[in-house]
């Protein structure tokens, strides 16, 4: 993106986006807070992660992608969990995690490897994994370093192709670029991003104050370098997977929100049912946009029980 493109994006998001309008708040309802106090530590070798650790049983990996954290999956955790047991990182860079510096430590190699140790760390040998957003490019490379260890495969409205992928912002790297980044996290533009992305990414926003601050805590926490890689880096130059999935054979589900803007399903459904061989009855296309977590959360894990079933 252009500096005169980027700071058009930031003029837009401030006149387009209202106040969040306050709503009821479900006194069951968890809260940041306490999720992070279910959350245990690995140290990597690029510093320390933060996941959840919770249920027992088989194992499903719940991998969040791009702005977002572990947080993006806590009304699908519990019920999951009842005849599971699921791990949920935050990967370096997001969430509660250590945001160490440098720039190819967030790569998406990098990220696959963090991701492995982690899990054997925790000796699991193989395990159910369900990704959204870049959390995919993730995975892609998770399958070329160990392409025996995930047994079940769960595409939420993840990057596949790049027939598929319509990110919001690109950004050359340099300065101006690190400024949009230093911006989302000094509170100028944190919640017009915040507000700017879920009223983009959701069919309806119906958020709270409470949901919000899971997502608004780390930026503000300057979490925003893994962020900084992605709109300068991988939204520039997206890897071809095409080999990578070909070699894929387990079982594969897809759960998509059909109306998503950012990652369509349609322009890159024949390649991917193609190359992961995805049977018809594990396609659910769901009334929902980006963040499907927020919109369909009981029917998602539905969807993953039943697929695991």
């Amino acid at each position: 993106m252009k500096t005169s493109s980027l700071w058009l994006f930031v003029i837009l998001l401030t006149i387009s986006c209202k106040p969040y309008k306050s709503m009821n708040i479900d006194p069951n309802q968890i809260t940041y807070k306490q999720f992070k106090g279910q959350q245990e530590v690995f140290t990597s070798h690029d510093g320390a992660m933060r996941y959840i650790d919770k249920g027992k049983g088989d194992v499903i990996v719940l991998l969040h992608g791009v702005p977002t954290s572990g947080w993006l999956y806590r009304d699908m955790i519990d019920k999951l969990a009842n005849n599971h047991r699921i791990i949920v990182p935050d990967m370096l860079g997001f969430g509660t995690s250590a945001s160490p510096k440098g720039y190819q430590v967030y790569s998406e190699v990098e990220h696959a490897k963090r991701l492995l140790a982690l899990l054997n760390h925790l000796k699991i040998k193989s395990w159910t994994h369900v990704m959204h957003d870049a959390g995919g490019l993730w995975t892609w490379e998770l399958f070329k370093i160990a392409p025996n260890r995930i047994n079940h495969l769960v595409i939420l409205n993840s990057i596949i192709y790049d027939s598929g992928f319509a990110p919001p912002v690109k950004l050359k790297k340099g300065f101006f670029a690190r400024a949009a980044m230093w911006s989302y996290s000094n509170g100028i533009t944190t919640n017009l991003m915040l507000k700017g992305l879920f009223k983009t990414g959701l069919t309806k926003n119906t958020l709270n104050k409470v949901d919000v601050e899971g997502y608004k805590e780390p930026l503000k926490a300057g979490k925003t370098k893994g962020m900084y890689y992605f709109f300068s880096q991988t939204c520039n130059n997206l890897t071809n997977y095409k080999s990578t999935l070909s070699k894929i054979d387990i079982p594969v589900a897809v759960i998509w929100g059909k109306t998503d803007t950012f990652l369509k399903w349609e322009p890159q459904k024949e390649a991917v049912i193609k190359h992961l061989k995805i049977l018809p009855n594990n396609i659910h296309l769901l009334d929902a946009k980006h963040f499907i977590q927020e919109e369909k959360p009981q029917e998602i894990s539905k969807i993953i029980l039943d697929f695991l079933d």
